[in-house]
């Protein structure tokens, strides 16, 4: 008999282990046999802020429809070892229909863990191995996850394949070996979730991370300048940016420092280069006076900060929605900006690239905000539709003999033609200071208000389109949410719907400027409103009755990372609202 796994038809699995036993290994071999099947998947990790090594659960979910969000609950629990596992316990959610694994010699389970009332069964991984020359544990955990959830060895031998062959023939023998026996071994271990057939195995997928989603978002913008200093959890971005901008003939720097970077990139684009940076918040603090002279000089430039727990050095490798607030109105001065935020792994591509045409068309800083859970995390997706838009800025020509040219002047639109240094007669003065339309320094009054005029009218006049949210669905009830709790919201609203609540989806994108008439839309007959974000002081939830109004009941769902936000949770919320 197999267990149904639930409306998705997915099945969740946590591989801990200690620094060395190979959970990420096995892991991403599981996730790539099963993307080579058909499955849809996303990989996330839970690991502490050691640099190398150390205690680490690698955290997978496989399904043969797309999915976004975690589960409530891990229906499979393996340990190759218990070091160390309360650290991320809380992390890993198990009910009495879960099921643990755990090898006899790595003692019992830890109380944390047994709590839960899941099933324990043993697998004496470290004994099975022993008789096979070169065998590891983790292969033998990885056939017997294999045939439990009904994935065929085959494929996973063709991942060991590609991965050992051609580098050392006796690995892959020991692997392949291993795997099949742990295959067998799970014959004995009982029932657990099966994947249902997946619906096309022969679609073109993607095996992606949000950090390279974004990268590559912001070279198909146009990007080709990157200026950056390493930072948990946005590094993987300047990683993936060094080989691709050499491709394209970009260039990348590895700055000294974020007020370097920022400060790099700011020169690049005003020379004339699309460019950005990318970070986490301790850096965005520092390169907070470099945007504002960006907005205020009306030099492009994009930051990607990619959100992790604070405050301060906070938790590097944990996910958190807390840099909203310094993204909205960190700057100081009145000097409105661009602030967007990518909903999904995928979303990370087109987000970033939109963000490059906005800041670009614009001529102003754009903050996208991205965090852990979509960067660092692992997803098998659908081929990203291949977006035409590229940033493009209205650029200046030479001024005819009798004129001047005015970098700043006052247009209806309040974008004014920018000029690529060594234009003939475009000369300007771009820096801090408050300007006139020439671009010469002015304390007057008469020219501050009509720059930041200007400045203002640029943003909120200009036609965002439909991508400024994502809106899906109708009914009195509306999840507003924003970011990665978006994929977890769509899952509980899909049950609620099963339910027979009707329940509507609004998670915006634009962050910034504000859109109020398209909001108030969205929302019209919607009675209650739940808000939805990861932050303790529910900064989502003041953005929005700060900036719009929101009809009827309002209710909160929060917490702060770095226990994801789950499908469950709003799920439960939104039962009580519908009774």
């Amino acid at each position: 008999m197999t267990i149904s796994s639930g409306a998705l038809g997915s099945v969740s699995i946590a591989l801990c282990g200690s620094g060395g036993a190979g959970v990420m290994t096995a892991a991403n071999m599981l996730l790539d046999a099963a993307a080579q099947v058909g499955y849809y998947a996303l990989f996330g990790r839970s690991s502490g802020p050691q640099i190398r090594g150390g205690e680490a659960a690698a955290l997978l979910r496989l399904s043969p429809r797309p999915i976004t969000s975690v589960d409530d609950t891990y229906d499979i629990l393996l340990a190759i070892d218990w070091q160390n596992v309360q650290r991320f316990a809380a992390e890993l959610p198990l009910n009495a229909d879960s099921m643990i694994i755990t090898d006899p010699a790595a003692g019992e389970v830890p109380e944390v863990i047994a709590a839960s009332g899941a099933r324990i069964v043993p697998l004496p991984m470290k004994e099975l191995c022993a008789d096979i020359a070169g065998g590891r544990p983790n292969m033998i955990a990885l056939g017997a996850v294999a045939a439990l959830i009904g994935l065929p060895v085959e494929p996973l031998t063709e991942v060991l394949g590609k991965s050992l062959k051609k580098k050392r023939a006796d690995a892959y023998d020991a692997s392949v070996a291993a795997v099949k026996k742990g295959a067998e071994a799970a014959a004995v271990l009982g029932q657990a979730k099966r994947l249902d057939v997946p619906a096309d195995a022969a679609a073109r997928r993607w095996d992606i991370t949000g950090n390279e989603a974004a990268g590559l978002g912001a070279v198909r913008g146009g990007v080709r300048f990157c200026a950056a200093y390493p930072i948990t959890p946005a590094t993987e971005i300047l990683e993936w940016m060094t080989g691709a901008l050499a491709k394209v003939g970009g260039v990348f720097v590895q700055a000294e420092d974020e007020l370097a970077s920022i400060n790099m990139c700011v020169g690049a684009s005003y020379g004339g280069s699309p460019a950005i940076t990318a970070t986490s918040g301790p850096g965005l603090s520092l390169m907070i006076e470099a945007l504002g002279m960006a907005v205020a000089s009306e030099t492009p430039v994009v930051v990607v900060d990619v959100q992790r727990g604070g405050p301060s050095t906070g938790i590097p490798t944990k996910s958190e929605q807390s840099d909203l607030n310094i993204a909205l109105y960190g700057m100081h001065g009145d000097a409105p900006h661009l602030v967007v935020a990518p909903q999904s792994i995928g979303d990370c591509l087109f987000t970033t690239q939109w963000a490059i045409h906005l800041a670009e068309a614009l001529q102003t800083a754009c903050i996208v905000l991205s965090d852990q859970s979509l960067g660092q995390s692992r997803a098998i997706i659908d081929a990203p539709a291949d977006l035409a838009f590229v940033g493009k800025r209205l650029a200046a020509a030479s001024p005819a003999e009798d004129q001047q040219y005015r970098r700043y002047a006052l247009t209806a639109n309040g974008v004014s033609p920018m000029a690529i240094p060594g234009t003939p007669g475009c000369q300007y003065t771009a820096d801090g200071l408050e300007h006139a339309v020439s671009g010469t320094p002015s304390s007057q009054e008469s020219d501050h208000s009509a720059q930041l005029d200007k400045r203002l009218r640029k943003l909120t006049g200009h036609d965002y389109g439909s991508h400024w949210a994502t809106i899906e669905g109708d009914g009195p009830i509306a999840v507003l949410t924003w970011g990665s709790c978006t994929g977890a919201a769509r899952e509980a609203i899909g049950r609620a719907r099963a339910d027979g609540i009707e329940v509507r989806l609004i998670a915006p994108r634009l962050l910034s400027p504000t859109r109020p008439e398209l909001l108030a839309k969205a929302l019209e007959g919607v009675s209650k409103v739940l808000v939805v974000e990861q932050s303790h002081l529910g900064q989502f939830h003041r953005y929005l009755r700060s900036e719009y109004e929101l009809p009827g009941t309002v209710e909160l769902l929060n917490h702060a990372g770095p226990l994801p936000i789950r499908p469950g949770a709003i799920h439960k919320r939104l039962l009580a609202m519908g009774a």
